[in-house]
């Protein structure tokens, strides 16, 4: 089982964002020196994606101008001694075979539809990552690869990736509740969305990443509309896990990050910058200071 093509519901497609201008979505914000929306793609190409789908709002173009090659400036760095980022600017073109699909208006809001407009990439049958545009990671092994590992291995009808977190912290989260006695242990019941304290069923949140059968696809197209008259995918997957199809939530070998809100951004950022052996002893020096 060969999952090949992935599906990034971007630029405000039902996840949760920071305002973002007219013509700058949140994604291509920088996490450094590269925008969100680079370090989902490269999860994919190094979990070994071929193909991938992102959709937007319909206008928004910087997307296609960030992957598209741009040969002129390319160029322009060369001859002016910027050999090295002339040649990181080239790869990024080559970091997959990227299509663009502006979500059809007629698409109900929620993080449901972007899986409908992304369809006529999709062979009937087919498998694929879904991703959500503001979860970032951090991992050793990519958490894509890591998913979809285990999906060959159990051949569910969808997994999505969840991290334990903090009690007072499941309310803002679809939470999983796990079945007992089933041979792998992190089959899924049902998911229960922003549950309170006292009636969450575990403190394992799903996050942006999924890999998915066509099964989802097809739940999808019945367009059951849920809270605020959206298509949620959590819904989807209820449904599909609650007619007794195997559905896991796995749980991640790593570290889910958030972008939604602005302190949020600055840890990711941080986080992601601690990780850069050119970055490291002068920014824990910087952050150092500035807590004396």
């Amino acid at each position: 089982m060969k999952i090949k093509k992935a599906i990034i519901a971007a630029a405000g497609l039902g996840t949760r964002f920071l305002p973002a201008t007219k013509s700058v979505p949140k994604e291509m914000l920088p996490i450094i020196d590269a925008p969100i929306i680079h370090y989902l793609v490269k999860e994919l190409v190094d979990s070994g994606i071929k193909e991938i789908i992102i959709i937007t709002r319909p206008g928004f173009k910087t997307f296609n101008d960030y992957f598209s090659r741009n040969r002129k400036l390319e160029d322009t760095l060369k001859n002016t001694g910027k050999k090295e980022l002339a040649e990181t600017i080239k790869s990024i073109s080559k970091m997959a075979k990227i299509r663009f699909k502006p979500q059809d208006k007629s698409l109900p809001y929620g993080n449901g539809s972007p899986i409908l407009a992304g369809k006529k990439f999709l062979d009937k049958d087919e498998s694929f990552v879904y991703m959500f545009g503001d979860d970032m990671t951090l991992a050793d092994k990519p958490v894509t690869q890591q998913l979809i590992d285990v999906y060959k291995e159990q051949n569910p009808k969808a997994i999505l990736a969840v991290q334990e977190v903090p009690l007072w912290e499941v309310s803002k989260y679809g939470v999983v509740t796990y079945k007992t006695n089933v041979p792998y242990k992190y089959e899924i019941e049902s998911i229960v969305e922003k549950p309170a304290m006292e009636k969450a069923p575990s403190r394992m949140a799903q996050f942006g990443r999924f890999v998915l059968s066509y099964d989802v696809v097809i739940e999808a197209e019945k367009r059951q509309l849920g809270k605020g008259n959206e298509l949620w995918l959590t819904d989807i997957i209820n449904n599909i896990a609650q007619r007794g199809d195997k559905v896991i939530a796995q749980p991640i070998d790593g570290e889910w990050l958030t972008t939604g809100d602005p302190l949020r951004f600055i840890q990711t950022t941080l986080k992601f910058a601690m990780k850069r052996d050119d970055l490291k002893k002068d920014l824990t020096e910087f952050i150092k200071k500035e807590i004396i």
